[in-house]
Formats: structure tokens, C-alpha cells, sequence
């Protein structure tokens, strides 16, 4: 096994076949463990909404950022960055969950094969800890028992391009469930600003009129938001159903998880993406304060050695 597998795809395979050996599904099993695998996350999920609630109570400054800029791109780079370091902003770290998510995806591909074409494998890739339980030695010992469905209707490694009746319909509605909650998910941390349609960022551009590059930022994340699921549902049409399974399980309750911090836990989530602006507005008073007193003191000693020199004089 190279590092990859050691690392990433075996973890998920002994994981994966543990919860198989207690439930005998493979469908429910891939359920659990995305669930599973998103409350893992649930601190990184945090921290992201954290950041888009940030940054969208950080739209009226970057207005007027923009405002007082008056076209200065790289005037109005510098500030941003400067707004986005003094308020702990880092718009990039939204995509944090994404990126750990996507091996996590290409392993269970990879746990998929093992358990569909390359079956001798698995013993290799269990624990020796997990080969102790009946279950799971029972299928090292006869591989083909392994149960592949959900609710033993849906043969789960295979496609919906591979499929026919009751699968196909089936693997093509999770596809599309799966590409759904993609743009409900997108469309849950957007900042909350109204954008140019496309259309007209063109035709200003070609009136001659130099387009904003933040504009034209919004407006393709905007199209990205409708391109995207589009794209993931022809994706997972073509893959097996149990990484579609997966997906959908996950943006499913990412949708809820969502929800519920970016509304119901609205309170807090509120006090601390302005914690650090209220910090800064504090040391920014006690500068204020300190520099008043500094002023105050030197016009103090500039007073008496104005007054000892007018007696020296006298």
C-alpha cells in the first residue's frame, strides 16, 4: 500500500466495514458513516460559517472601500486586505472543507473497487484487530457474500448509465438530489449583496467602461452557484451509486447543518464574527485616549517652560 492508502484509504475501508458487519447494508452504511464523517467536521464548519457571517457584515465597509478608492484597483486591493487582516477575515478558508472532503471522496471510489472488483484486497486492507470479529472474517474468508445494495434493491456500484428500472430511476433522482442540495448549499453561504447580471458587466465593458473587478467576481460566483450542480448531476450520473449515495447524504445534512447555524444559532454566530471588530474598536479607543493624554502632557510641560522663562526674562 503506497501513503495514500495507509492513510486515508484504509481508515475509511476498516470504518466502512465495521459498520457493515454491525448493520449488513451497504447502502445504510455509507449513510452512517457520511454522517458520521460530517460531524467530524463540524468544528471546520463552524469556523467557515464564522467567516461568511463575517464577511457579510464587512459588505457595508468594502462599499465604501470601493466608493473611496475611485477606481484605484490596487488602492482598493491594499484596503481590503487590510479590512479582511484587522477583522481575522480569511475569505479562502471557506473552500477548507471542501478540499479535506475531496480526498475523503477519492478514497471512497478507491474503498468501492476493493469491495466490487478487487476483492482478494480485502483482507489486506482490514485491521488486524477487525479481523477478530465473525462478521468480518466470514467475509474475508468468502468475499462474494458481500450484500453491494441499499435495502437489497439498489446494486450501489454500479451507475445509472449501467442501470435499468427501478435502480435507474432511483440512481438518477439521487444524482439529482445530490446536484439539488449542491445549489441549496452554494446558494446558503453566497454573501448576501445584489449583484450585475452578466449581461450588463458586458455591455458596460463594451461601452468602454473598465468592469469592477469585485463585480465581475460576484457575478461569476453567481453563475458558478447554477453551473455547478449542473455539472455535478451529469458527474454522479456516471459514477457508482454509492459515492452519489454519499454526496447527497452529505450536502443533505451539510443543507441542515447550515440552517441551523446560520439561523437558528443567529445570536452567536452575530457575536462572534464581531468579536474582533468590537477588540479593535476598543484598542483603537484606548489609542485615541493614550494619545489625547500624551497631547495633553506635552502642552503641560510646554506651559511651565513657557511660564519659567517668561519670569527668567522679568
Amino acid at each position: 500500500m503506497n501513503i495514500f492508502e495507509t492513510l486515508i484509504v484504509q481508515p475509511i475501508f476498516n470504518l466502512l466495514i465495521g459498520l457493515y458487519s454491525v448493520i449488513g447494508d451497504f447502502g445504510i452504511s455509507i449513510i452512517i458513516f457520511t454522517i458520521i464523517i460530517r460531524f467530524a467536521l463540524w468544528p471546520l464548519v463552524v469556523k467557515q460559517l464564522h467567516q461568511v457571517k463575517a464577511m457579510r457584515k464587512l459588505q457595508p465597509e468594502l462599499a465604501k472601500i470601493k466608493k473611496a478608492s475611485k477606481g484605484n484597483r490596487q488602492l482598493q486591493g491594499m484596503q481590503m486586505l487590510e479590512l479582511y487582516k484587522k477583522h481575522e477575515v480569511k475569505p479562502f478558508r471557506s473552500i477548507l472543507v471542501l478540499l479535506i472532503q475531496l480526498p475523503i471522496f477519492i478514497a471512497l471510489f478507491q474503498v468501492i473497487q476493493i469491495f466490487t472488483t478487487h476483492r482478494e484486497r480485502i483482507e489486506t486492507f482490514t485491521y488486524g484487530f477487525m479481523q477478530n470479529i465473525p462478521a468480518v472474517r466470514a467475509l474475508i474468508d468468502n468475499p462474494q457474500q458481500f450484500n453491494e445494495t441499499l435495502l437489497n434493491f439498489v446494486d450501489l456500484t454500479k451507475s445509472a448509465l449501467t442501470s435499468n428500472g427501478f435502480a435507474l430511476v432511483f440512481l438518477i433522482a439521487l444524482a439529482g438530489i445530490a446536484a439539488y442540495t449542491q445549489y441549496v448549499i452554494s446558494k446558503q453561504t453566497m454573501p448576501q449583496q445584489t449583484t450585475k447580471r452578466f449581461r450588463d458587466v458586458m455591455a458596460e465593458a463594451a461601452n468602454g467602461k473598465e468592469p469592477d473587478q469585485s463585480e465581475l467576481n460576484a457575478v461569476m460566483m453567481s453563475k458558478m452557484v447554477k453551473i455547478l450542480p449542473i455539472m455535478m448531476l451529469f458527474i454522479m450520473i456516471g459514477l457508482p451509486g454509492a459515492l452519489a449515495l454519499y454526496y447527497a447524504t452529505s450536502n443533505i445534512f451539510a443543507s441542515i447543518q447550515q440552517y441551523y447555524l446560520l439561523k437558528k444559532d443567529e445570536k452567536e454566530m452575530d457575536a462572534l464574527a464581531t468579536k474582533e471588530i468590537k477588540r479593535e474598536g476598543k484598542k483603537a479607543t484606548a489609542k485615541a485616549r493614550a494619545k489625547v493624554a500624551q497631547n495633553a502632557e506635552v502642552t503641560k510641560v510646554t506651559r511651565i517652560v513657557a511660564k519659567d522663562e517668561s519670569k527668567g526674562k522679568k
